[in-house]
């Protein structure tokens, strides 16, 4: 089976055939850097993550280019109410998500443009677009011409123009041909920062900016287009829409992953239900919150619990114990070993990341019974189909990403933790058990657990 993708412009799942062989262009809707993220911003980031991972691991040269937002309405809003410039706030939450996308295991993008530095592709977008009669200046500002696009516009959302609000974007409404223009262009205001265009000083609008990016990187058509279900309308629809009216083919695809919800609640910071990722990986280690995050189907809601983060992070422990135990054994671990149909068809089936686990959750299970039954052989296939899987995932408890501080001194630890054992076995073979008991506490005190096991003792450190 080859890889199929729901496309939300088509509401089905379709076969993906890029636009160029062997390549593969992926557009993300990234950071709005108003506030820093919480695990509802970083889903869509670890979702995409596997995707691009996914399609490297089928053979595409991927180019990933996922944006940053650094001047909107909410930006402005919030750098007037601290008495800060504006770039002051952008700046501090673009680290902050740049911060938490390293700490999950998101590969770095290809590219991650600003919107405030392609403000002269915007320019010439907006020119195109008022050549083309879809787009006029008024007051300053530059809008786009619904009417003008009328048969076309509400097809990503599959909604009727008829039914639509007006955009409520701009202070003054009075400016518009229509009430459901939206803004491209934003004139100048006293204490907002500006941008010299043709049509007069200003800022752009927010979907203005995605559209710029995205052709200025991937071309004029490209493959993937992804983002937040809650990005659908009107954010994406005019992206494609005012894309689409100038010329450009656009994105072939859009992939949008579902909201992370406490109870019935979209998770924001309006609500003050926000749980920021320094926050939760005090709660859980940070791969264990990805895997949390990458469990669910992308499209898929999430419902956010406490004991569910813990079951899972839980569940990734019992992933962990299997390849830590493994690799005791065997040492070298074939890295071009080949990955499991089951899995393979699961990521190729709109990336099903919940059966592609139950098919890692299956080959551990088999290779914890190989460990117990000796069988070299089996465990070190059976642990290079772990690995393998779990580095698509972004989950290889191996890789440098996951390696606990201070992981580099675990030979001189291993080697003082040897010594005690041996005194334990001394103990327990001359039948002195409080000794032994003794040993083990002692060890489980300074955060070493002991297992024993019918290969003899092993060891670990506590979590």
């Amino acid at each position: 089976m080859s890889l199929h993708l729901y496309d939300t412009s088509a509401r089905a799942i379709r076969e993906f055939v890029p636009v160029q062989a062997g390549r593969a262009s992926l557009y993300l809707c990234g950071a709005t850097v108003q506030a820093p993220p919480h695990i509802g911003h970083i889903r869509s980031g670890v979702n995409f993550d596997v995707l691009r991972r996914w399609l490297t691991r089928s053979g595409y040269d991927v180019t990933f280019c996922r944006n940053v937002t650094d001047i909107d309405d909410k930006i402005i809003r919030v750098a007037a109410a601290e008495g800060v410039p504006w770039f002051v706030v952008a700046e501090r939450n673009q680290r902050a998500f740049t911060w938490a996308y390293d700490t999950l295991g998101c590969l770095p993008p290809t590219v991650e443009p600003r919107a405030t530095g392609h403000v002269p592709e915007m320019i010439v977008l907006m020119e195109r677009l008022i050549e083309r009669g879809h787009a006029y200046a008024a007051g300053g500002d530059v809008y786009f011409n619904v009417m003008s696009y009328e048969q076309e516009y509400g097809k990503l959302s599959n909604q009727k123009l008829a039914n639509m609000r007006g955009a409520a974007d701009t202070d003054d409404e009075s400016c518009k041909g229509d009430p459901r223009d939206f803004a491209l262009w934003k004139g100048e205001k006293p204490g907002e920062p500006t941008w010299p265009t043709p049509w007069g000083p200003g800022r752009p609008g927010w979907h203005l900016e995605c559209s710029a990016m995205a052709t200025k990187y991937l071309g004029p058509t490209f493959d993937i287009h992804g983002g937040g279900i809650d990005l659908v309308f009107p954010h994406h629809e005019n992206e494609l829409a005012q894309s689409q009216a100038a010329g450009d083919g656009f994105a072939r695809y859009w992939m949008h992953n579902g909201m992370l919800k406490i109870g019935a609640e979209k998770m924001s910071k309006s609500l003050g239900n926000s749980l920021l990722i320094p926050d939760m990986v005090q709660k859980v280690r940070p791969v264990e919150l990805r895997y949390y995050l990458a469990t669910p189907h992308y499209r898929s809601a999430i419902d956010y619990s406490e004991e569910a983060l813990l079951e899972a992070a839980a569940a990734y422990q019992r992933i962990e114990g299997f390849v830590t135990r493994a690799a005791e054994v065997i040492h070298d671990v074939d890295a071009d070993a080949p990955l499991p149909q089951a899995f393979v068809d699961a990521l190729n089936d709109d990336l099903g990341t919940p059966q592609a686990l139950a098919v890692v959750h299956e080959v551990v299970r088999e290779g914890n019974v190989a460990l117990a039954k000796g069988d070299k052989e089996a465990v070190a296939r059976l642990l290079a189909e772990t690995q393998n899987m779990l580095d698509v995932l972004g989950l290889d408890p191996r890789a440098p990403q996951w390696r606990e501080a201070g992981s580099d001194l675990k030979p001189v630890v291993d080697a003082l933790v040897a010594v005690a054992l041996e005194q334990r076995k001394a103990a327990r073979a001359r039948k002195d058990y409080a000794a032994a008991d003794a040993i083990r506490d002692q060890l489980a005190a300074a955060g070493i657990v002991v297992e024993d096991t019918p290969h003899g003792a092993r060891w670990e450190l506590g979590r």
